[in-house]
């Protein structure tokens, strides 16, 4: 039934096994792989504020996957995303899923300095010693393979061209919130607005919602996206997790290319990619500073002022380039290290967070999902070691360091 003042739905019981707060992209990959497993017989509610999902992160995603980064745990959870988006059908289990195509049109990390070369030289032998396929290349031998790059300021690349590029992330939720509701777990358009402590404040008892209802749980899950540090206020937990805009723009060329461009990182901040017949690109703010979660207005001097003159610079063949659209978007950021927060909280054990992904969530979804689900049913997790993301590290002001950010 619904709140007729507020429009939020009320859920269908008093208590539930897992309460996931926030049922977007990582709330829905919790919720399916749980809703999956045999060993799983409980109840889980999704508890989400917006089912339109219009303002979400989720739907303001780029949607791309890359194993260039400099931390091992990383790689390793991006290469299954890789695994998983090519077997998409498969884990699935439903011969109506359609295949899902990763565009293999690779990253391409350009360093205008010796010490940033140093880092893609150090990162690349990282990523090949986990079975990346990237390469670290001189100027000259980007110039064979790209000869429409400016590369007089470059001094090396990084490049990868296998499982990196981009996917049709959007069907891969809709069908994890489908399969997940068809398993059993219950969506509520709703919003969390209390958590409630057991008398020895190590367990969440249960939550009230923004409807009145109040419901307990055995397991709460902070999928809440840029909401995170609002969502772990509630239960007295700092989380260093805030929404920070990022603008994407589509443009046409009127002297395209006539090979794919890959996701090029330039020194400048600035990144660039084909998107179809179209090109895509995005950056930060010049400010980059928190904002309101609903906060999405937009700076429109940054297309002419930044990102263009960024693009004509690296990519001389695009001075006459037409903005087709553009959107900001919110990345929930990490201020400590800009990496994942996984895992149970260290005092309030059934409190587990899956937050603080700084961009690279929709990438890191399919192994985060299923780690959560391992953790709920086993104590531990049993395919990929999340550990390094724990929560812990927070405390101790311990930054999992990553170089490869965007």
């Amino acid at each position: 039934m619904s709140d007729i003042q507020t429009g939020f739905q009320a859920p269908e019981r008093r208590h539930y096994d897992v309460v996931i707060i926030g049922g977007a992209m990582m709330g829905s990959s919790v919720a399916w792989w749980l809703s999956r497993d045999a060993a799983f017989d409980g109840s889980i509610l999704v508890v989400e504020r917006d089912p339109s999902y219009a303002w979400s992160s989720t739907a303001h995603t780029n949607s791309c996957i890359r194993q260039q980064f400099s931390t091992e745990v990383n790689v390793r959870v991006s290469q299954f995303g890789a695994e998983f988006i090519r077997h998409f059908r498969d884990y699935i289990g439903d011969a109506d899923a359609p295949e899902i195509v990763l565009q293999s049109f690779g990253y391409l990390y350009l360093a205008g300095s010796r010490p940033a070369a140093g880092n893609l030289k150090a990162a690349q032998a990282l990523q090949q010693a986990c079975g990346a396929a990237t390469q670290h290349m001189s100027p000259a031998e980007i110039a064979a393979l790209y000869p429409f790059y400016h590369l007089d300021d470059i001094v090396a690349g990084n490049h990868n061209r296998v499982d990196e590029g981009y996917f049709d992330g959007a069907t891969i939720f809709d069908w994890w919130k489908r399969k997940a509701k068809a398993q059993g777990a219950e969506y509520c358009h709703n919003a969390v607005t209390g958590l409630t402590l057991g008398a020895d404040a190590r367990r969440i008892e249960g939550a009230t919602l923004a409807s009145g209802e109040r419901i307990s749980c055995g397991t709460a899950v902070n999928c809440s996206g840029p909401r995170a540090a609002q969502t772990a206020a509630l239960a007295g937990i700092v989380l260093p997790v805030e929404p920070r805009k990022r603008y994407t723009f589509v443009f046409d060329a009127a002297r395209p290319l006539d090979q794919d461009l890959p996701l090029t990182i330039d020194p400048s901040g600035v990144h660039m990619r084909s998107d179809g017949r179209y090109y895509m690109a995005g950056c930060a703010p010049n400010s980059d500073v928190a904002v309101a979660p609903d906060d999405f207005s937009a700076d429109h001097s940054l297309w002419e002022e930044k990102v263009w003159p960024a693009i004509a610079h690296r990519i001389p063949q695009f001075d006459a380039l037409r903005l087709i659209q553009s959107w900001v978007g919110h990345y929930a950021y990490n201020t400590l290290d800009q990496n994942a927060v996984i895992g149970p909280h260290p005092e309030i054990g059934n409190f587990l967070f899956a937050n603080g992904f700084s961009g690279h969530g929709f990438q890191q979804a399919p192994a985060i999902g299923r780690g959560i689900a391992e953790w709920i049913l086993h104590g531990e997790y049993r395919s990929l070691d999340l550990s390094p993301f724990r929560f812990e590290r927070i405390a101790a002001n311990a930054p999992l360091t990553e170089r490869a950010i965007i």
